[in-house]
């Protein structure tokens, strides 16, 4: 049986002391700063005791899911992460650690996994909204990643209750893929080439040669900066090399970009006439130390070709629907979007039906031919 005993510091500090007793069995205790995580504590270690799940590893048993989110958020999160990324999962961490970290590892099972599953579908985002499949989804790869530092790097967990699957997520709306059909991207290239900005032609044809993010190629350099950005992608242009490499991307890796075509050779064009007060490929005229904004040309561009429904970001559908169409495995096209996994880039996977086809055919006639 559980009994809970309040004790005040001398400095006033409010402390709450569980302790468990159960005829057969070690006694059981725990300190909490708050008496809603002592109660969660004694109930579900009670469970856990009667049920035969407590005893499990010295280790597992010793540490507290908010100890491991600790960790990780001081020892692995700055290390493997980017400032963007980091920011992105300490709100994610945090929620956990409300929501579960009370818990000993010894004592989590999928089915409160599941049950904060259900929390997040009803949890509003900062917008009203409830959150997206998607985000519901994020917040349990994040989860996942730090069980895993548990089971492999820290030995605290023998296992993770995320591993065998059994918390079903929210079914993820289909990707958007808008891309440019032939006479629209005529079009709205003629229309960026006619434009009163002289670089958004140069802009528009970077970002679907490369697949390159917005803020990826807003942050290009003609040369390494002397304070690189820690908030944001960057780049490096290397024309000798016909390549950019893009520093402190969305999924923290360096990536190689090819500098091919047309390209490469409007982005000599552009060296000639760079400014030498920045490093900056696209600098703002107002402040040369920041990149320029394209947007109030680009929805000019967008209404004089007579395109709808189309945002930049599309470009970069563009990129990965070409390059699907033209042969390119979704390997090959993960890896110029800079994709960690293929799930993303599996959005992309109908458009190569045709070329699939030819594959197959090819193989059937090498092997058995012609009939």
């Amino acid at each position: 049986m559980a009994t809970i005993n309040k004790h005040t510091s001398k400095a006033g500090k409010m402390t709450y002391r569980v302790r468990i007793q159960l005829k057969g069995y070690p006694v059981q205790s725990a300190t909490f700063t708050r008496l809603t995580d002592a109660k969660k504590w004694a109930a579900s270690t009670e469970s856990a005791i009667r049920e035969g799940r407590h005893f499990k590893t010295a280790e597992a048993k010793k540490h507290t899911l908010a100890e491991a989110i600790d960790k990780y958020l001081d020892n692995v999160l700055p290390q493997q992460f980017t400032s963007h990324e980091q920011r992105t999962r300490r709100p994610i961490l945090a929620w956990w650690r409300d929501t579960l970290g009370c818990y000993v590892l010894a004592d989590l099972t999928s089915a409160q996994f599941a049950e904060a599953r259900d929390l997040l579908v009803k949890k509003p985002s900062r917008k009203g909204q409830t959150l997206s499949p998607d985000t519901i989804k994020r917040y349990f790869l994040t989860i996942k990643a730090v069980l895993k530092t548990c089971v492999v790097d820290w030995a605290w967990l023998e296992k993770s209750p995320l591993d065998d699957s059994r918390v079903k997520l929210p079914s993820l709306p289909e990707g958007r893929v808008r891309f440019l059909e032939d006479d629209e991207r005529e079009r709205l290239l003629k229309a960026c080439k006619e434009s009163e900005q002289e670089w958004l032609y140069l802009a528009v044809i970077l970002a679907i040669s490369t697949g390159m993010r917005q803020g990826e190629l807003l942050n290009l350099h003609w040369k390494e900066p002397k304070t690189p950005p820690k908030e944001t992608a960057w780049g490096v242009i290397h024309l000798d090399k016909q390549a950019i490499v893009l520093h402190n991307t969305k999924n923290g890796e360096k990536r190689r970009v090819p500098l091919t075509s047309l390209a490469y050779q409007l982005l000599k064009q552009h060296a000639k006439i760079r400014r030498l007060d920045t490093t900056l490929v696209f600098p703002s005229p107002k402040n040369p130390q920041k990149p320029i904004s394209f947007k109030r040309s680009w929805m000019t561009a967008l209404k004089k070709a007579d395109i709808d429904d189309f945002r930049w970001h599309d470009l970069r559908h563009c990129t990965a629907s070409y390059l699907i169409m033209n042969g390119a495995s979704l390997v090959e096209t993960a890896e110029v979007l800079g994709h960690k996994d293929l799930q993303m880039t599996q959005r992309y996977a109908h458009l190569s039906d045709g070329h699939v086809s030819s594959v197959v055919e090819s193989m059937n006639a090498k092997m058995f031919g012609e009939q």
